[in-house]
């Protein structure tokens, strides 16, 4: 697999001094590096994933013990990885997936449908997330593009809630220079307008530190499932509000195509979670 163009950056070093920055509140080396306003172009959407900018600012824990509970293997995509082979991923364990499908109000992901279909098409249960702006439009704007363009949600057993990546900007300051009662009202937003859209309740792609930061570790959204990453045998501290995570992203790289996820609990409570 190709790695992302962030994790290429941290394997370099810089995410060392990104993780240094990032604690201060500072912008990190790349952001420094790739400025852009809330009117700036979406210049490389197949790079901005789940937990690519985690990667960058926080790089990865040592090892730790992993909690002996049953995790369901899964993967999540986007057009960075094109044409998935999706039979191969079955046949090595894979059971769910998240695909990207929009970005902003603007990109949507050119490999959506295979990805989305094919996914379904092997068994798999899959579900679609949208990489969050939040200085370029309103969580409601947002919220109504993402679920118009793949991010519905449908009674079939097989479709994941929709997601929503909150993560560090890959075009500038880290909390897209909102305040934090200016970020968790975004978020609000874009939360509501998924649930009246779909009936579920949005998943949240985030990592603690970013929440910390940006939110000022708000504990209001304990309702929308926990996604989160952490490149270590556990997922360590939670944002304030979660008791457990739903899922963890545990590896940018592995034995499945994109990023390596594990959903806590086995196959039954994945398809329940589709219900």
């Amino acid at each position: 697999m190709t790695t992302h163009r962030s994790t290429t950056m941290y394997r370099t070093g810089l995410a060392l001094a990104a993780v240094a920055l990032a604690g201060t509140g500072l912008l990190g080396c790349a952001e420094a590096a790739e400025e852009a306003g809330p009117s700036g172009d979406i210049t490389h959407p197949e790079d901005d994933v789940p937990g690519s900018q985690v990667r960058l600012h926080e790089g990865t824990d040592a090892p730790v013990i992993e909690a002996a509970v049953v995790q369901t293997p899964g993967m999540d995509v986007s057009s960075h990885q094109g044409a998935v082979n999706w039979s191969t991923a079955w046949a090595n364990g894979a059971r769910f997936a998240y695909v990207k499908a929009t970005e902003g109000t603007t990109y949507q992901n050119p490999d959506f449908a295979q990805q989305y279909n094919g996914s379904f098409n092997v068994g798999m249960i899959r579900g679609a997330y949208h990489f969050a702006l939040p200085d370029r439009s309103s969580g409601a704007t947002q919220g109504n593009f993402f679920v118009s363009h793949g991010g519905g949600w449908s009674n079939d057993g097989k479709t994941l809630p929709p997601a929503i990546d909150l993560e560090y900007n890959p075009y500038g300051a880290s909390c897209y220079g909102l305040s934090q009662s200016a970020m968790v009202a975004w978020i609000h937003d874009i939360a509501n307008t998924v649930k009246a859209r779909t009936g579920r309740d949005a998943v949240f792609y985030t990592s603690t530190s970013w929440w910390t930061l940006c939110t000022g570790n708000n504990a209001g959204f304990s309702a929308n499932p926990l996604w989160i990453p952490r490149y270590a045998s556990s997922v360590g501290t939670l944002p304030a509000g979660w008791s457990f995570q739903t899922i963890w992203q545990n590896a940018d790289s592995g034995v499945f195509p994109g990023d390596q996820n594990k959903f806590n609990g086995a196959l039954d409570r994945v398809q329940a979670f589709a219900h």
